[in-house]
């Protein structure tokens, strides 16, 4: 199952972590950084970077997916289809570093799906697809806060944390969109 799918944050939160073993390396974030030296100087076995790398990568090409849905629909007017679209243009950007990062942790990064379980026959409106997509934004910001937390380097978990804010400004604008409180709570859970 997605983890951007999920019923809650939470549970997204587990499925990724999960499928990530649970461990984001330093050498894996360092990549993401840019500083390529300091991965060079890590220990941590590339097998268990490339992995949570790819999950996350999986995420963010089901993300582009998604968005390419609600596109497509032809339920949204502009300017929301031009936000939409932006929006999965940060997905592609996120996909493209990460997939770069596998690579050159020497791994071979995972495609798309040919095929994802969306629930098209249940967008009937724009509403509808924003709702969606923003439970998608949600699930993501839970994710990549369970993975945040995991790095010894803080200035290495900073590349996470980056996707991370990315997302919940998506969440945050997207539930604006829908006419709800943009950021319902102090804390992202």
């Amino acid at each position: 199952m997605s983890f951007l799918l999920m019923p809650n944050p939470h549970s997204a939160r587990r499925l990724f972590l999960g499928q990530s073993s649970l461990v984001l390396s330093g050498a894996a974030v360092a990549l993401l950084a840019g500083k390529h030296a300091l991965a060079a100087k890590s220990d941590d076995a590339a097998a268990k970077d490339t992995q949570i790398l790819n999950t996350a990568l999986a995420a963010e090409l089901e993300a582009i997916a998604a968005y390419q849905l609600g596109a497509e629909s032809n339920l949204l007017q502009k300017p929301t289809l031009d936000l939409a679209l932006t929006f999965q243009g940060h997905h592609k950007e996120h996909a493209d570093l990460l997939a770069k990062t596998v690579e050159k942790l020497g791994g071979k990064p995972v495609a798309a799906k040919a095929k994802y379980s969306f629930p098209a026959e249940k967008l009937k409106s724009q509403a509808d697809v924003l709702q969606f997509a923003a439970t998608l934004e949600q699930g993501a910001v839970s994710a990549y806060l369970g993975a945040v937390p995991l790095f010894g380097n803080r200035d290495l978990s900073k590349a996470a944390a980056s996707i991370l804010g990315d997302e919940a400004m998506h969440w945050a604008i997207l539930r604006q969109a829908l006419g709800q409180v943009p950021v319902p709570s102090a804390y992202v859970a």
